[in-house]
């Protein structure tokens, strides 16, 4: 990848999300993207965009974004959904699940608070979805915190 001026996205930029696909910047968040995905927004990371040359094809994205990726040796073990939409923390959790797996995370932490309690079934719901998780429980320290084997 290039360096930080190389990588800097602007509104309306066409972008291809790691481990989601092509999506349309639509605002910046302090060097954070919200995108639009399929009619979703969400928001992500610049390390987890990459420039998308409308010249090509998405099975031309499928066939050289893997090793494009940015290493995720470094990915975090926790993911905190506080403050997110519903769409927006699904979204996340499904990028953060990828990554974790990626970077070889065998159980990963979820933190959803335990207000009304939307995130966490959203959370939930979208994790009995991934083949890739293999259970997922309530901390029972912390009822806000869902822990997710992979």
């Amino acid at each position: 990848m290039g360096s930080d001026s190389q990588m800097t996205f602007a509104v309306g930029d066409q972008v291809h999300v790691a481990s989601l696909g092509k999506g349309t910047v639509r605002e910046i968040r302090g060097g954070r993207y919200l995108i639009e995905i399929k009619g979703r927004s969400l928001v992500v990371g610049e390390s987890q965009l990459s420039r998308l040359d409308p010249r090509r094809t998405n099975r031309d994205i499928r066939a050289t974004a893997d090793p494009a990726l940015p290493s995720r040796s470094g990915a975090p073990s926790s993911i905190d959904l506080h403050g997110m939409t519903t769409d927006e923390a699904e979204a996340a959790l499904v990028t953060f699940i990828s990554d974790a797996i990626l970077a070889g995370h065998i159980e990963v932490r979820v933190i959803h608070g335990r207000s009304v309690g939307r995130l966490k079934a959203v959370a939930h719901a979208r994790l009995r979805s991934m083949s890739a998780v293999r259970s997922f429980r309530l901390d029972p320290e912390n009822p806000g915190v869902t822990t997710v084997a992979l």
